[in-house]
């Protein structure tokens, strides 16, 4: 039997498209796919939640452990944040203010009640003048008076309880530090030269402050009993040995109290005033609270503009380290008086301020100077101008900490300039906060250079000014100092809000 069925065909040959071969059912090999797809999974439609379906999820145990956890990680996220940011503020550097005593932070007022009287014509005694005059100098912010010529200067040492007669009586006197200590006035006692007489020997005899004999001690404790805060002597008295101010720092604290600190002020009558130990036959400073210094040297006359503005630069660039306090001391020309008003309000340690000073002294003239906005005909209003300016000045010290203790710096001026009389400046710091103090002495206006100082902050607020025409906010960059101006400006660090 043949194995080939068909015959006409070839051994193993197979008739595409005929029977049921695989070839024949696919059509012919090269339409046969090598590898089959996967089945695609059926496609999901999203939709929303239903009303029914929503509430259902929501209150299911799961859902309401996801939420109660999420509230956890907020408050916990919330509560690390808040300890991270004071933990940031606590450990930050910052400036400790340091305590300051009554002395350091008040202003001190020097008076004579005895000029007082001549403006009332004599009908009242100095002391009842001085009482009315009390609301007058607490709108100044002043702290302190130190009463001159109270104590007659030729006295015998068993009369220094006694008072001038025609300044008043003792009750009057007694009455005037009562109300004086109500209004938060402190009296001081100037003992500036005076003479005591020796009882016992002939009256032309005189013994000075460092009396051993008792009276003097009597006296300083009867004082005391009143009410009075201390005591101003001179650098030049026989009394200001090392001695003597040991036995006198001993009663004022014996008499202290928390509040109200007795003190002793020491006035600088010499050119030079050196602080030394006692070997050298000098006060120790620690046995004074206050030394009063001049800012200008002493004259019979006010020294030309060139001179007062190198007298200032000499004693910005000393860079005293005891400041104390300060006071104008020599006659100013009209033109600087509110200068050199705002230098002593601005710089370190205690203003002192002798009766007059707070307004110009040629009030009462109407000689059209120099920058006539301050010496105007209209004497009341230029007056209300230099006592608004005065009451800026102690406003602002007395509520600003840069201005108490911060540090001082002054800032030379290196510039060319044609002027003959350069401008004077320094700084105020304390913490994020600067004080900027300039002063233009000179007739000219002074541009501040854009290289002056460039580690400043560009801008601030200004304080205030001698003209007292001077608000809002300045940029040092166009800044153009007036003719005989002083302007105090307030500056911020970039980012600070103090």
């Amino acid at each position: 039997m043949p194995l080939n069925a068909d015959g006409d065909l070839g051994y193993g040959s197979v008739a595409a498209g005929s029977g049921p071969g695989l070839a024949g059912n696919m059509g012919g090999a090269e339409n046969v796919p090598l590898l089959m797809p996967e089945p695609q999974p059926e496609r999901y439609s999203w939709k929303p939640l239903s009303k029914d379906e929503l509430e259902l999820i929501a209150g299911s145990a799961g859902w309401r452990k996801f939420r109660t956890r999420l509230v956890l990680l907020f408050w916990l996220t919330w509560v690390i944040m808040l300890g991270a940011a004071i933990a940031i503020i606590v450990q930050s550097p910052r400036p400790v203010a340091p305590p300051l005593h009554w002395w350091e932070k008040e202003l001190f007022y020097r008076l004579r009640p005895a000029l007082l009287m001549d403006t009332q014509e004599g009908a009242i005694g100095g002391f009842e003048v001085m009482r009315e005059r009390l609301p007058y100098l607490k709108s100044l912010d002043v702290g302190a008076v130190i009463l001159e010529g109270v104590i007659p200067k030729t006295i015998s040492a068993s009369n220094l309880t006694e008072v001038s007669h025609n300044l008043g009586s003792m009750p009057q006197f007694q009455k005037l530090i009562a109300e004086s200590n109500r209004e938060g006035i402190k009296i001081l006692l100037d003992l500036c030269d005076l003479e005591v007489i020796n009882d016992k020997e002939s009256e032309n005899s005189t013994e000075d402050l460092s009396d051993s004999s008792g009276y003097i001690q009597y006296s300083l404790k009867y004082w005391l009993e009143q009410g009075i805060s201390g005591f101003a002597i001179c650098d030049t008295d026989a009394a200001y040995s090392e001695t003597t101010m040991e036995v006198w720092r001993a009663l004022l604290q014996e008499y202290s109290e928390k509040d109200n600190e007795r003190i002793l002020v020491v006035r600088e009558t010499s050119d030079s005033f050196v602080v030394a130990n006692a070997s050298n036959g000098v006060v120790n400073g620690s046995l004074v609270q206050l030394t009063e210094r001049s800012l200008l040297p002493p004259s019979a006359h006010p020294l030309p503009v060139p001179e007062v503005a190198r007298a200032l630069e000499e004693s910005l660039q000393a860079r005293h380290t005891d400041w104390s306090s300060w006071t104008v001391g020599g006659p100013v020309l009209p033109e600087l008086q509110r200068i050199i008003m705002v230098l002593l309000m601005t710089l370190p340690g205690t203003p002192v301020v002798s009766d007059g000073e707070e307004v110009s002294p040629a009030q009462n003239t109407t000689v059209n100077a120099i920058g006539d906005e301050i010496y105007i005909q209209d004497e009341g209003k230029k007056w209300r101008s230099a006592i608004a300016l005065f009451q800026s000045l102690s406003r602002t010290r007395s509520r600003e900490e840069a201005l108490l203790f911060g540090e001082f710096s002054f800032l030379p001026f290196n510039d060319s300039s044609s002027s003959a009389t350069p401008p004077l400046a320094f700084l105020r710091s304390w913490g994020c906060v600067h004080f900027l103090v300039l002063f233009n002495l000179g007739s000219e206006p002074h541009p501040l250079s854009p290289n002056w100082a460039p580690r400043l902050p560009e801008g601030g607020v200004f304080v205030t000014s001698t003209r007292m025409d001077r608000l809002g906010s300045v940029s040092l960059e166009t800044l153009v100092m007036k003719p005989q101006e002083g302007i105090v400006i307030k500056l911020f660090e970039s980012g600070s809000f103090s």
